[in-house]
């Protein structure tokens, strides 16, 4: 999922790397869409999702949880930052550049 980090402390996961809910879709993607949605601070529909520092560590390790389950591809589960941009630390883990 392709990000852009803000100086104040929001990461932006691009709205076109949002995962998608369907209805009457597969469990495990559906999972995975209400579990980001309920951690982030802003997801309005067709836009970026907003997460602020403060839930960093659980939307790395929930990005670690869903990426080891094996049902969902690399580049849905891991966040992808511009080349040139410092990881944080707290997202490190589950964090490359996009390439």
């Amino acid at each position: 999922m392709r990000v852009t980090l803000l100086e104040e402390g929001v990461l932006y996961v691009h709205r076109e790397d949002v995962p998608p809910f369907k209805k009457g879709g597969a469990v495990t993607r559906n999972t995975y869409f209400w579990a980001l949605k309920s951690i982030a601070d802003r997801a309005p529909r067709g836009k970026d999702w907003e997460f602020e520092r403060s839930v960093w560590i659980a939307l790395c390790r929930m990005l670690l949880s869903f990426s080891e389950s094996g049902y969902l591809g690399f580049r849905e589960t891991v966040l992808e930052f511009p080349l040139g941009t410092r990881i944080p630390d707290e997202l490190r883990a589950c964090s490359t550049f996009e390439g």
